[in-house]
């Protein structure tokens, strides 16, 4: 952990202890303000550099200029391809495994990191895909039961908040009251929720006329912003579909609905082909939600190539640096984030055996503390959301954490029977080539919250994210643990769990289950 570097004149604080200790913390904490350009820089294009390259996030001074850094970049043998002024964090390539360590010790630099593990340098693409996780198949799988779209288009009769065609399927709507909430209000145009994810499909029926395109961008070029449609367009993945529908597909008489139908979405790719979301690609989705003045952005994400990002580490401290310094920015900028605590049924509150990281090379097993974080749900200025089924219980997959779970939300669960015509357990959608489909993980219960979110800012339009924090925990519903806290989802011991927090259920659920009706009416 870097404190102070010979020649860069400053102290640095920020590889201390970041994991937040409470759902209200952003409330008693006021976020300082960043003095810096409201633009972000690319690099004046510098000559190739031969063979491959790492990638790598270097962090300089908050505030003030970043030349001396970029100065130092290209001392140590590095090429600057993109600069964030506002958040001083700029991102670089190096042919050099030892670039990190070199560059730390310069002027204007407080920390420096490889943000792919230097796989670039070790392994092709096509074996790093091989090697991915479980994130990788979850952001490339193919949806469960997918419903054309001609089977979805009998349009209603009825007035603007009759059930859509295939709202019957929707439970998780009526387990967070949204269908009772849209009855009153389906949200503002005036709010604007970013989907940080692997793209919106902008023609699907159900989201056409709710994406807006001056808004969206993609950030998958080394995280360099683009805001040509074909780059934040999906291609690999109907992920970011599916979970654009669950927060706004339209009340339109076509296929489902979402939380908060009338609001709109931007679509901020971070999700690359191979199904990864590096540290450049969501600082950039950060930043750009920021500066573009979006109210909500939904992460249903972790950030590779680490399951949990160690503090202790030179080169993982420095993305969480980085990381953070985007969210602290967007926070300040009025930005609630929401993000998903991931599908490995981990207690985040307790010392975890991580086996799967990095994901993008050789995993190496290794003993988790709380110095190791999920990236970016466990960031101060995160909504955490854990996922539950049908049945209103723990999805057998849903991380979860005492400390680290602010709300639960549906998330789906395929053991679970729901109480609907096809009773399928998990959550429908909206995917890619104008149909529906089924999806589950914490991936499907966060973009839930950030409807509810959504429906929250348009009701109090001028309430600040600490505010809009504290009213979602307020209004959430108490799930309480299962008796004794055990829980055996599957009675085979496979998912075992232990809930802490009794009557509370905070162990599991946080705060409780979302509700989209309070949102509206309270």
């Amino acid at each position: 952990m870097v404190a102070c570097h010979p020649g860069s004149g400053q102290q640095s604080m920020e590889g201390k202890q970041v994991r937040r200790t409470t759902f209200r913390a952003l409330v008693a904490t006021t976020v300082g303000a960043v003095a810096a350009s409201l633009c972000a820089v690319t690099a004046t294009p510098a000559a190739a550099q031969d063979g491959p390259v790492a990638h790598f996030v270097v962090v300089g001074p908050q505030h003030g200029s970043l030349h001396r850094t970029e100065a130092s970049i290209r001392a140590a043998g590095g090429q600057v391809l993109q600069a964030w002024p506002q958040i001083g964090v700029v991102v670089a390539t190096s042919p050099n495994a030892g670039f990190a360590a070199s560059v730390r010790r310069k002027p204007g630099v407080v920390a420096a990191g490889a943000s792919r593990n230097l796989a670039e340098l070790g392994l092709s693409a096509a074996a790093a895909r091989t090697a991915g996780s479980s994130q990788q198949q979850e952001m490339l799988a193919a949806p469960d039961a997918v419903v054309g779209q001609d089977a979805a288009s009998a349009k209603h009769g009825g007035g603007a908040v009759a059930p859509e065609p295939l709202e019957a399927n929707q439970w998780d709507l009526r387990l967070i009251k949204a269908d009772k909430a849209n009855a009153i209000s389906g949200g503002s145009r005036k709010v604007l929720v970013g989907v940080l994810d692997s793209g919106i499909e902008a023609t699907h029926p159900d989201l056409a006329a709710n994406v807006d395109a001056s808004k969206s961008v993609g950030c998958t070029n080394q995280g360099v912003p683009d805001t040509s449609p074909a780059a934040w367009a999906p291609t690999t993945s109907t992920h970011g579909t599916h979970v654009a529908g669950e927060i706004a597909a339209a009340r339109n008489g076509v296929g489902v609905a979402g939380v908060a139908p009338n609001v709109r979405l931007a679509s901020v790719k971070v999700v690359d082909d191979g199904g990864f979301i590096y540290p450049e690609y969501a600082i950039c989705g950060f930043v750009w939600a920021a500066e573009h003045h979006m109210d909500v952005t939904n992460n249903s994400y972790f950030i590779d190539p680490y399951f949990l990002w160690c503090t202790t580490d030179p080169d993982q401290n420095a993305v969480v640096q980085a990381v953070k310094r985007a969210v602290d920015y967007s926070v300040h900028k009025d930005v609630v984030n929401v993000a998903a605590l991931g599908n490995s049924n981990w207690d985040l509150s307790h010392p975890i055996t991580d086996s799967g990281s990095p994901n993008n090379g050789t995993p190496v097993t290794r003993t988790v503390g709380n110095e190791c974080l999920d990236l970016p749900a466990e960031l101060p200025g995160v909504v955490s959301v854990s996922a539950v089924g049908p049945e209103n219980r723990k999805s057998y997959y849903s991380n979860y954490g005492i400390i680290e779970t602010d709300v639960t939300a549906p998330g789906g669960d395929s053991t679970q029977v729901a109480d609907t015509p096809d009773r399928n357990g998990r959550v429908l959608s909206t995917v890619m080539g104008g149909g529906y489909g089924y999806l589950q993980g914490t991936s499907m219960a966060s973009p839930h919250t950030a409807g509810v979110v959504a429906l929250i800012r348009s009701t109090h339009q001028r309430y600040s994210v600490g505010q809009v924090f504290g009213t979602l925990g307020l209004e959430a519903d108490r799930i309480a643990c299962p008796p004794g806290g055990t829980y055996d989802p599957t009675g085979t011991g496979a998912f075992l769990a232990n809930c802490q927090g009794g009557r509370t259920g905070k162990g599991f659920y946080g705060a409780g289950l979302i509700d989209a009706l309070d949102a509206v009416t309270r």
